[in-house]
């Protein structure tokens, strides 16, 4: 039972839902779906908001995006970064990666995983999002950083 309840511990703490359920029945799920006793554990936050939480504490940056004031102004509304608003481009890092997000004055505005490598992320840096393939040869995403990657702080 320690592990079950440890295991429910890590389960919260990403977000996601748990089950403690008699296993030594004949098909387990199919007696939770017909209303078996079982324990439920729910977490506090929903899966997104953990798993933003987790791109704004627990990844350690690569690198980072300086933006200009227009970007940072649309990224406190929600919106996802475009590489138009990127004004340069600091650090090595790789497509996926976690980086910070600063204003020009350099204070950090959010967090967020970069869809380019920080090679592809300096070509296309002020361009818009249109003209990606014809810079990069090859069709990526249109944001730098999706808002769903996004931590805005």
């Amino acid at each position: 039972m320690v592990t079950k309840l440890a295991a429910a511990r890590i389960a919260l703490a990403a977000g996601c839902r748990m089950v403690i359920a008699k296993g030594d029945t004949l098909h387990p799920l199919a007696a939770i779906d017909g209303g078996a006793r079982v324990t439920w554990f729910l977490p506090a936050a929903e899966p997104l908001t953990a798993r933003k939480r987790w791109i704004a504490g627990a990844l350690n940056p690569s690198g980072a995006l300086v933006v200009d004031d227009g970007a940072a102004a649309a990224l406190k509304r929600g919106t996802s970064l475009l590489p138009a608003g990127i004004a340069s481009i600091e650090g090595e890092f790789e497509r996926g990666d976690a980086v910070v997000v600063r204003g020009r004055d350099g204070r950090e505005i959010a967090r967020g995983l970069c869809a380019y490598s920080s090679a592809d992320a300096r070509i296309i840096a002020g361009h818009k999002s249109g003209e990606i393939e014809a810079i990069l040869g090859y069709r990526g995403r249109d944001e730098m950083i999706h808002r769903d990657d996004l931590v805005v702080l």
